[in-house]
């Protein structure tokens, strides 16, 4: 098998597999958010809790939305005390965004539950099975990790 028919069906099993990984992370965190969070809402606290001191429009970016939109939510954050605009520290006309304490928690919260369902669902795979499936993984963190802000 050739190195690039290899990375190629490779490529097409992330394709396939992560975005049914997403889905159930993200329907599971939803139903375990006890404050009636929306799931962008959700997706905001936890970027916001990647990186601290962001922008509006990078938070935008990455939800797939307008800055209008990206506004809005955070606005409902901000009025429910789970997200704080600053100043930003170098830019004079830019807002930074940080989590609150509480939206820390209701983002810790709601990740805990999430990890609990699935190492309940991995708990029925061997200990070499869960090794492999940790070091796949790492290796993605490694190759994709570099992409987040340079796609």
């Amino acid at each position: 098998m050739s190195l690039d028919k290899s990375s190629r069906e490779c490529a097409a099993k992330v394709m396939e597999t992560i975005p049914l990984v997403v889905r159930f992370v993200r329907a599971d965190m939803r139903t375990h958010s006890t404050e009636c969070i929306s799931l962008p809402q959700l997706r905001a606290l936890a970027f916001i809790n990647r990186n601290p001191e962001t922008c509006l429009s990078d938070l935008a970016e990455h939800l797939g939305v307008t800055c209008a939109t990206a506004s809005i939510t955070i606005e409902r954050l901000v009025q429910r005390n789970l997200v704080q605009r600053t100043d930003h520290p170098q830019e004079r006309r830019r807002l930074a965004l940080n989590l609150t304490k509480e939206g820390t928690q209701l983002l810790n919260q709601s990740q805990e539950k999430t990890r609990t369902h699935i190492a309940d669902l991995l708990n029925g795979l061997t200990p070499g099975q869960i090794s492999q499936i940790v070091e796949s993984l790492n290796l993605l963190q490694d190759v994709f990790g570099q992409t987040e802000f340079h796609s």
